[in-house]
């Protein structure tokens, strides 16, 4: 399992990224020129397309949807589709919580399922003049199927350098707690992945590019300029 919050190169995220629609329902689809979690590819370094379906009660706060994309792993899995529920609360005008649980699932080959696995998360946002910064927790405790522990830490902060010019930097620590159960490189029970991206939107599309870099030295995990192109739906 090449696996490691979803960098789609990217939507979150997320897949799982806050969701602020104004409408309740929506739609994203995104074209990118690579699928990288937390900088490991998941396509073979190969383009990706891919599209969510999320639903928003801006009186509540609570979300839900369902996020979809090509992949390609070795055992012949070429779909993944994840499925999450979540709330946010805010706890000041600066700070902000998320917090949620995912279901991610996997389809094309005989025994694709068994990769199949949960993880809950919690992501605080504090937000000022210097922009918002991000603190985002992830565990899992069937990891990849493989009943390991795992967590996901990242720190990221996102500032705007001129208006509809955004620059987010991130580092993440992807953390393996059953090292005899799953590890990267047959050994390395944790890895840094390092990202430097640069958003912006032209005709209603949303446009990412992203230089990203991790510790594993690996033809799927080195350094790259990812891109991708993505419309948002309201439903």
């Amino acid at each position: 399992m090449i696996k490691t919050l979803r960098t789609s190169f990217y939507v979150l995220p997320l897949a799982l990224a806050t969701h602020s629609a104004m409408a309740d329902w929506s739609s994203t689809i995104t074209g990118a020129s690579d699928y990288t979690f937390n900088g490991i590819s998941q396509t073979e370094n190969d383009f990706a397309l891919q599209a969510s379906l999320d639903y928003s009660d801006s009186k509540t706060n609570w979300y839900a949807g369902s996020w979809a994309s090509n992949v390609d792993f070795s055992d012949g899995t070429d779909v993944e589709i994840d499925v999450y529920v979540g709330r946010t609360f805010d706890l000041s005008s600066a700070w902000s919580v998320d917090i949620g649980i995912a279901y991610y699932s996997y389809y094309g080959g005989d025994d694709s399922s068994d990769l199949n696995y949960p993880e809950a998360y919690t992501k605080f946002g504090y937000e000022n003049a210097l922009g918002q910064t991000s603190f985002s927790f992830f565990y899992s405790w069937d990891y990849a199927g493989t009943e390991a522990g795992h967590t996901i830490s990242s720190l990221s902060h996102a500032f705007t350098v001129a208006e509809n010019h955004d620059i987010t930097v991130s580092y993440t620590v992807s953390n393996s707690l059953d090292g005899d159960k799953f590890s990267w490189d047959g050994s390395d029970t944790s890895y840094h992945y390092y990202e430097l991206a640069y958003a912006t939107s032209l005709a209603n599309f949303d446009i990412e590019i992203a230089a990203q870099d991790t510790s594993i030295d690996s033809d799927t995990s080195d350094e790259r300029i990812a891109f991708s192109v993505s419309r948002t739906f309201d439903l």
